[in-house]
């Protein structure tokens, strides 16, 4: 596996609740590198042709680069990819925040959702253990109040939450996703395809950082811009 991943790609069907982690090949990673790369990857092989942007034929994906946890500043980035309700082609959306170095820390590269829930829910995931809860009650909540709720219920408050609110749950098509309640996924619908899918929101928390090369010249290298810029 290269150094800067985890090795794991989660498979949530949100139908029928189940879930797989893929081991994708090295030679893998080294083509798709990760982001919107590697969300298309899954998009052009799992999306039917003529699916409805809001239909739970729809994949969504939510996906990490390969810098994403690195000690690099301003690399903690999330690409979250589908079929765009705005357009009908493909949909490209991308964040900051914390949440995307969260998310590789908690042990995974990348998500791929597939069907609908027939009730609300969110997705957890702690240290590599995916779960799928009930989400009835964070429905009609703003962000900052999923926010709160979510920490609590994972007990720790240095979990991260990625969330849709009450615009992409009343169906507003150019809904976002938000997370650390500053950063978006503010482009292409992102939200609505979300919130048609009955997902509410994703938590992470994890401790496990990515292996690197090289991590003392990685360092040294993140210094330059700051240092040239004294």
């Amino acid at each position: 596996m290269p150094y800067g991943y985890n090795g794991k790609i989660l498979h949530v069907d949100l139908t029928t609740g189940r879930m797989e982690i893929e081991s994708p090949s090295e030679a893998f990673y080294r083509k798709y590198l990760g982001g919107s790369a590697m969300g298309l990857y899954y998009i052009l092989r799992e999306t039917p042709k003529g699916a409805d942007p809001t239909g739970p034929e729809n994949v969504l994906t939510v996906m990490l680069g390969v810098t994403t946890g690195a000690p690099i500043s301003g690399q903690s980035r999330v690409n979250v990819n589908a079929k765009s309700p705005m357009s009908g082609a493909i949909g490209d959306s991308q964040a900051g925040g914390f949440f995307p170095a969260e998310m590789k820390f908690a042990g995974f590269d990348g998500i791929v959702f597939k069907g609908k829930s027939a009730k609300p829910v969110y997705l957890s995931i702690v240290n590599g253990e995916a779960k799928l809860h009930d989400a009835a009650h964070l429905m009609g909540k703003i962000t900052g109040e999923v926010d709160a709720a979510l920490k609590k219920e994972i007990g720790d408050p240095k979990a991260q939450v990625m969330q849709i609110g009450p615009a992409a749950e009343k169906g507003v098509r150019f809904s976002g996703i938000v997370n650390m309640a500053n950063r978006f996924n503010g482009r292409t619908g992102m939200g609505l395809v979300m919130a048609s899918k009955n997902l509410k929101a994703i938590v992470v928390r994890g401790t496990k950082k990515p292996e690197l090369a090289d991590q003392k010249a990685l360092v040294a290298l993140n210094r330059t811009g700051p240092d040239a810029m004294k």
